[in-house]
């Protein structure tokens, strides 16, 4: 009897554990209209789960808003690589070393293009330091610049997010975690942001590095092998063991022109957001993700926009301050 009691909880241990699997081999997706926050494709979308360098489109739009908010011009600002990058692994493009000095701007394409954890862990480092700065205060700064992604996400209503550093490596007790939903407001968010907008629909980019031995040159290619493709203008890619493959998209279509009741003729601007998460082939997913969000919002459209649970429809974005 005790061996098949045995037997029994190491079968519902073992049943445990091939459920948690399927539901971590899971993908998550959504799809919305950016304009009109319409949700037009949704699966597992408010499962959390680490999202990988999806996190850097956080990094970005907390970098432009601090540079936007301060009057600082991200072309002329040169940051100091910090001492810590030496403790961060994952792709180093440009090489950067303790001490080497490179321009905001550069910083983000290399952060936001080629996923660099170094160039992201810089920017918060130095965005970190002018706010512990002008706020008075002794914290730790790259703390202080991940307290303000979790601020953005707060205000955002990203309810199931949570950012543990700035360049979205998993770390043992770190529990970051976000989910598809969450990280399409996200990215309808950062694509507002001028600067950030021009910087990830880049195909490539020649950036510069100051060091000891002197001036350093690297080409930088996106890592979202859908930016050049029509419409396409941006936004990031991410993988980790953890996360899987994952990709933020933002394409656009020139506006839709209608007739008014009135007689006269208005013009809707549209922009989707696809998001996909844990998906092994997340480029043609998106693609298959994007045709099929037209094919949902145009017909929407043309019919008036009709719903009937607006909570349920609808993604708000707010633009806060």
């Amino acid at each position: 009897m005790m061996t098949t009691s045995i037997h029994r909880i190491l079968a519902t241990i073992t049943a445990f554990c091939a459920l948690s699997t399927a539901l971590g081999a899971q993908e998550s997706i959504m799809v919305m209209e950016a304009y009109s926050g319409k949700v037009l494709v949704a699966s597992n979308a408010g499962a959390k789960r680490p999202i990988a360098s999806l996190t850097k489109i956080a990094t970005g739009a907390v970098a432009v808003d601090w540079a936007t908010a301060t009057g600082t011009d991200i072309g002329s600002l040169q940051i100091t690589v910090p001492q810590m990058v030496t403790m961060v692994g994952g792709p180093n493009p440009m090489n950067l070393q303790p001490g080497d000095r490179i321009s905001m701007r550069d910083a983000l394409y290399s952060a936001l293009l080629g996923s660099d954890n170094l160039a992201a862990l810089t920017i918060a480092d130095h965005v970190g330091r002018e706010i512990v700065r002008r706020r008075g205060k002794n914290n730790d700064p790259v703390a202080e610049f991940v307290g303000e992604m979790n601020r953005l996400a707060k205000a955002l209503g990203m309810t199931q997010t949570r950012f543990a550093n700035p360049h979205g490596l998993e770390r043992s007790g770190a529990n970051a975690y976000s989910t598809a939903a969450d990280v399409a407001r996200l990215s309808v968010y950062a694509m507002r942001r001028n600067a950030f907008n021009f910087i990830v629909r880049q195909k490539d980019r020649q950036i510069r590095v100051h060091g000891v031995t002197g001036e350093r040159s690297y080409n930088i290619k996106n890592s979202n092998e859908l930016v050049g493709e029509p419409g396409v203008l941006g936004v990031k890619t991410g993988t980790t063991a953890a996360a899987g493959p994952c990709v933020s998209v933002c394409m656009e279509r020139d506006p839709m022109v209608r007739t008014k009741p009135d007689g006269t003729k208005g013009a809707t601007p549209r922009r989707l957001i696809v998001v996909v998460l844990n998906s092994p082939d997340r480029f043609n997913r998106a693609r298959g993700l994007i045709r099929q969000g037209w094919e949902v919002y145009d017909p929407w459209l043309a019919a008036g926009a009709p719903f009937q649970d607006k909570r349920r429809e609808f993604i708000t974005v707010p633009n806060p301050s």
